[in-house]
């Protein structure tokens, strides 16, 4: 697929606009510089490609705004090696970043028309995630656990008990928690029983679907 000069330009105004807003980890600027974002819009969006902003996809589902991106995966701390779960394919932009950082990545999507058509995409792409699955996020992935990184791109009104059962002891999730407005919170591991909770900022995300919904 194209990826021209003028894609290339605009990628490096965005990660620019990415480091004014306070985006500083190095892997997430330059992983975000060589992933075109345009591969994952619908094809009436593609100009608005480079924008900071979220734009619908299918099933009511939305490409998340790059700096919405940038802020869970710098919070994530994710390096070559790690073993990530995605909770929430969506567009299969994040999985792209994902996978530019390490390979070990597994993702989960609930939608089953986003799911059938990113599987496609990333055949296309060429992009190799450990497993594309269709299925329920609050239950994770547990016959792939125990997990270094969990991200989850959607909101969930509460933290799903099995994602944090699912990772390593000095494993971290990443998560937008709450209803019409979630906080982005980061949990780690610190035994087997015990985790560390810390808060960030306000965001907004479409809602975390499962069996319950």
């Amino acid at each position: 697929m194209e990826d021209s000069k003028k894609h290339q330009g605009l990628r490096r105004q965005l990660i620019n606009t990415l480091r004014e807003k306070g985006i500083s980890s190095e892997p997430v600027l330059m992983t975000m510089l060589n992933t075109p974002r345009h591969w994952f819009m619908d094809q009436g969006l593609i100009n608005f490609s480079y924008e900071d902003q979220a734009y619908p996809i299918a099933a009511n589902q939305t490409i998340s705004q790059p700096y919405t991106v940038a802020f869970q995966l710098q919070l994530l701390e994710l390096i070559a090696g790690h073993k990530v779960l995605e909770i929430g394919t969506g567009s299969g932009y994040q999985t792209a970043i994902l996978l530019g950082i390490t390979s070990h990545v597994y993702t989960l999507e609930r939608q089953k028309e986003l799911f059938k058509k990113t599987q496609l995409l990333f055949n296309k792409l060429n992009l190799r995630p450990k497993r594309v699955i269709f299925g329920d996020g609050y239950k994770g992935l547990p016959d792939a656990a125990p997990f270094d990184r969990i991200i989850v791109t959607a909101g969930a009104p509460e933290v799903p008990q099995n994602l944090l059962q699912q990772l390593k002891v000095g494993g971290k999730l990443v998560i937008p928690v709450g209803q019409k407005q979630q906080q982005m919170m980061r949990f780690t591991r610190t035994s087997e029983k015990s985790f560390d909770k810390e808060t960030f900022g306000t965001f907004q995300f479409v809602p975390l679907l499962g069996d319950k919904n």
